[in-house]
């Protein structure tokens, strides 16, 4: 499959930090993907470039062993060199043209939004040619993992179906909902309109990571029908 087709089958995009903790991020995400997450993104600010290089290369194996995809956070120059099918930028990183120099129009560009104005625009550069891919909506709820970020809740995620549903000229745009999404909220995600879903603590503080991605899955299938 294209990777263009693996965004849109995804349903279930998994961020991560490199476990330097627990020094098991081969086995971490190799389970994970076993489980059946379609995207795992490391996302470790603490991480130096070499560092992330390495770490990227042990992600992109267990991508290619499991048929899915990887990708890289914020920063399009580390995606350039490691290959990566798929970055993700936030409102206040490179451009879309921009990371677009760096990684041409076959990559596949993600971009964070918190706001129906930032949805909005986000479906706008969708159309054409080297647009955006895929775009998030949240948090949903409040998250350690970004702190300071206000909860945008549950409307704005009923926004992005409505707003996406709409946008006749930008058919079949994946978006995800993200932030403080577990097993216990999901299908109330999956109510207010989300079809796909990012997660971190979810999968990444649970004992066996395999078995938490098959239980997010088989709710959101609940959720959907």
């Amino acid at each position: 499959m294209t990777e263009q087709a693996l965004l849109t089958d995804a349903r279930l995009y998994l961020c991560t930090d490199a476990r330097t903790d627990r020094g098991d991020f081969g086995d971490f995400v190799d389970a994970a993907y076993a489980g059946g997450v379609d995207i795992i993104q490391l996302r470790d600010k603490n991480l130096e470039a070499a560092e992330e290089l390495e770490l990227l290369e042990v992600l992109e194996a267990a991508a290619r062993r499991h048929g899915r995809l990887w990708s890289v956070n914020d920063r399009a120059d580390i995606a350039s060199l490691s290959g990566a099918p798929v970055l993700h930028v936030g409102q206040k990183d490179l451009p879309l043209a921009s990371a677009r120099k760096f990684l041409g129009n076959e990559a596949v560009i993600g971009l964070s939004t918190h706001s129906p104005e930032q949805i909005d625009a986000a479906i706008a550069a969708s159309r054409g040619p080297g647009g955006l891919d895929y775009f998030c909506v949240g948090p949903v709820w409040a998250t350690p993992t970004k702190p300071g970020r206000a909860a945008v809740g549950l409307d704005l995620v009923r926004y992005a179906a409505t707003a996406a549903a709409a946008a006749v000229d930008a058919p079949q745009l994946p978006w995800f909902a993200i932030g403080g999404i577990d097993l216990g909220n999901v299908e109330q995600v999956v109510a207010a309109g989300a079809q796909r879903i990012v997660v971190v603590r979810a999968i990444t503080e649970a004992d066996d990571p395999a078995a938490a991605a098959r239980s997010l899955l088989e709710a959101l299938d609940a959720g959907a029908s």
